[in-house]
């Protein structure tokens, strides 16, 4: 059926679309993620504190990998009509750790009774100096990624299969890289957090800088197709790549380095869409 998700994306003609946030202004950057019971979670996989935290963060990534800062936060929330007031203390107090971690206030909202659980929230931010966009990669650019991939996809697996995974899992709560992304962004042409996966997001970067990859060698789809990874993919110049490692060491994050930005050839994602 193909993918239906960017079908829909590109039906809208707004020069905003197309990263991870939408730069308005001159230094506003605005992003919006949903996460929905059934789509992105189990009631069983997830505390309710966890749930909302984890709705939280997924955004505060968009944010981060456009080189921005948290300020303000809008919560709907679509609330089972059997939930107890402890239920919604749980989400609250995932809400308001989340608000404290991140640093930004959560101003206001809707909320609605449904059958399920469904969030959405949209962060509005500052931008760090220059934004990271997806449309900057240039031939001869270094690709990379931060962190080990593929653990979200497996503890997904184990869900799935009826399992548990561990307390401290990326799954349950992503780890970020703000640190490491404000210090290279002044460094690097282009980049976005790995929601998708690898594989998807080396596709969102190829379509907006209309460029190809050359892969130095084979990458699994244990690896390539892991969403929710939420780690940082970037491009680079050649010559800031000693400088770019030096970063990462210092910060205890470790790059890979895997490719190379070619010449505009059709790039072809091996993964099945997340979405539709």
């Amino acid at each position: 059926m193909g993918n239906l998700e960017n079908y829909f994306i590109n039906l809208f003609p707004s020069k905003h679309i197309g990263d991870d946030g939408a730069i308005i202004e001159k230094n506003l950057v605005v992003v919006q993620d949903g996460f929905f019971e059934n789509v992105h979670f189990l009631r069983n996989w997830l505390s309710l504190d966890e749930v909302a935290y984890k709705a939280v963060a997924v955004n505060i990534s968009d944010i981060y990998s456009m080189n921005g800062i948290p300020k303000y936060g809008l919560i709907t929330i679509a609330i089972p009509k059997e939930f107890s007031k402890q239920e919604l203390k749980l989400l609250y107090q995932g809400f308001s750790r989340a608000s404290k971690d991140f640093q930004f206030e959560i101003i206001g909202g809707d909320t609605i009774s449904n059958s399920k659980l469904d969030i959405s929230i949209t962060i509005i931010g500052k931008v760090r100096g220059k934004p990271i966009l997806r449309s900057g990669a240039k031939q001869g650019d270094l690709i990379a990624y931060t962190g080990t991939l593929g653990n979200s996809k497996r503890d997904l697996e184990k869900l799935l299969s009826g399992r548990k995974i561990g307390r401290n899992s990326i799954f349950r709560k992503p780890k970020l890289n703000r640190d490491f992304i404000f210090k290279v962004a002044p460094y690097i042409s282009s980049g976005l957090d790995i929601s998708d996966g690898l594989f998807s997001e080396l596709s969102h970067i190829a379509n907006s800088s209309r460029v190809g990859f050359h892969l130095w060698k084979p990458i699994p789809k244990q690896i390539g197709c892991s969403g929710e990874e939420y780690q940082f993919l970037f491009t680079f110049p050649k010559r800031n790549r000693k400088r770019i490692e030096s970063i990462g060491k210092s910060l205890n994050t470790k790059v890979t380095i895997f490719g190379e930005v070619t010449n505009r050839k059709r790039y072809i994602n091996p993964c099945k869409p997340h979405h539709f």
